[in-house]
């Protein structure tokens, strides 16, 4: 059984919680000729509702803890969270200030940390090329749920055999990779090894 969504470039929409701009201008170099995300199919908009990958840099604090849950439930499922940024993975060097609460995972479930302050360029492209998997996985994780429309077979088959195949899927559910602070500090270094 196939996924009857429509594939589509993934869409980014990136939102700074309350960083110093160090974050944003490294997000921002992504889309410049020398790292080109966009070679990835990767396209930066303004909506929530198009987009399939929140990308959110800065510490969450309680200002904008209602924005930042409000983007997140505005976006369609299935959604990839990506906490660029050490203030965005657990509130960096702004942690202890009274009016942070600390990372972006304080208020959303996050898929993928990019550390680093700033984090550089190869490492976001990384992470949000890991996130694509998640996204994938959590796609195929509803159409096995039903929770998405799937492909009418080509030819009908006996209502016996398709429920068997309905109940095989449904003992193995499909779990979403979580990506680690660790797993993408580790692609971090790669990069600068080079």
């Amino acid at each position: 059984m196939s996924a009857a969504y429509v594939t589509k470039s993934p869409w980014v929409v990136h939102y700074d919680g309350s960083s110093c701009n160090g974050c944003d201008i490294e997000v921002l170099a992504c889309l410049t000729p020398m790292y080109d995300v966009e070679r990835f199919g990767i396209i930066n908009c303004g909506n929530p509702k198009h987009a399939d990958v929140f990308l959110v840099t800065g510490s969450v604090n309680e200002q904008n803890k209602g924005i930042v849950k409000q983007i997140y439930d505005q976006m369609p499922e299935p959604k990839v969270v990506v906490a660029v940024g050490i203030c965005a993975c657990s509130g960096g060097i702004f942690k202890d200030c009274y009016n942070v609460m600390g990372g972006v995972d304080q208020v959303i479930p996050v898929d993928a940390y990019v550390p680093g302050c700033a984090a550089r360029p190869e490492a976001i492209i990384d992470a949000v090329v890991k996130g694509l998997g998640v996204l994938q996985a959590k796609r195929d994780a509803m159409v096995a749920a039903g929770d998405a429309p799937a492909e009418a077979p080509a030819e009908e088959a006996a209502p016996e055999a398709a429920e068997e195949a309905v109940t095989e899927e449904k003992k193995t559910p499909a779990v979403p990779p979580i990506f680690t602070m660790a797993e993408i500090k580790v692609n971090t270094m790669d990069h600068l090894k080079k």
